[in-house]
């Protein structure tokens, strides 16, 4: 009875990161219903899959992403997830996971990193600061560095 409970709790708990009522800051997303391509332009996409809320991999990811959210926030990102592998998100079937995924899709909608693994939000901040367009919005908000 008390492991039935506990499951339970789990299973209905709303963690931190399902949660979008921050005002600003780093926004992060179910994707259920949501068009990655409505975001071209406007924010690089982080993309974290996996096929349960319960996925030690998926868990570990998104408590790494909490710990350091204006690291992501600061380069444009914008978290989508989907831990339902019936969902049949438009990101999932684009994407196509095997598992837990954590892909990067840059402003022009291009896959630029698919990864089976957490990374860090310091290893993602070294992806996206490698994009030509990354260095360019840089440049142009410290032009002192040309």
């Amino acid at each position: 009875m008390l492991k039935t409970l506990l499951i339970a709790a789990l299973v209905l708990a709303q963690p931190a990161w399902a949660q979008d009522d921050r005002p600003e800051g780093l926004r992060i997303l179910d994707a259920a219903g949501i068009e990655p391509d409505s975001f071209l332009w406007q924010y690089r996409i982080v993309a974290v899959l996996a096929d349960s809320p319960l996925d030690p991999a998926f868990a570990r990811q998104m408590r790494e992403i909490e710990d350091h959210p204006d690291d992501l926030f600061t380069r444009d990102v914008l978290v989508l997830i989907d831990s339902d592998r019936t969902s049949g998100s438009a990101l999932r079937q684009r994407l196509r996971p095997h598992g837990f995924m954590l892909a990067i899709i840059g402003k022009d909608g291009e896959i630029k990193q698919r990864r089976p693994a957490p990374r860090t939000v310091r290893e993602i901040g070294e992806i996206i600061d490698r994009f030509p367009l990354r260095r360019q919005e840089l440049l142009d908000r410290l032009p002192a560095g040309r």
